[in-house]
C-alpha cells in the first residue's frame, strides 16, 4: 500500500491553511489557520498532508491556498 509510505516520502510542496470552516467534518482539531503544511500527495479533490497529529491525512483543497 503506497499510502503507508507517504509520511517518509519527499515533500511535493508546502501549502498554507486558510480556513477550517468544514460543512460536514470537524477539521479544526487537526488543522491550524495560518500554518504551513507539507504536501505528501495530491489528487484533483484532496491534498494529503502531515497534520497537527503528526500523521498523514487527506483534506479538501478548499482549506488551503
Amino acid at each position: 500500500m503506497l499510502n503507508l509510505k507517504w509520511k517518509d516520502a519527499p515533500t511535493i510542496r508546502k501549502v498554507k491553511c486558510v480556513n477550517t470552516n468544514a460543512k460536514k467534518y470537524l477539521v479544526s482539531n487537526v488543522l491550524t489557520v495560518g500554518k504551513e503544511y507539507e504536501v505528501k500527495n495530491e489528487t484533483e479533490e484532496f491534498i494529503f498532508i502531515i497534520d497537527n497529529t503528526g500523521k498523514v491525512g487527506g483534506y479538501y483543497k478548499e482549506y488551503f491556498e
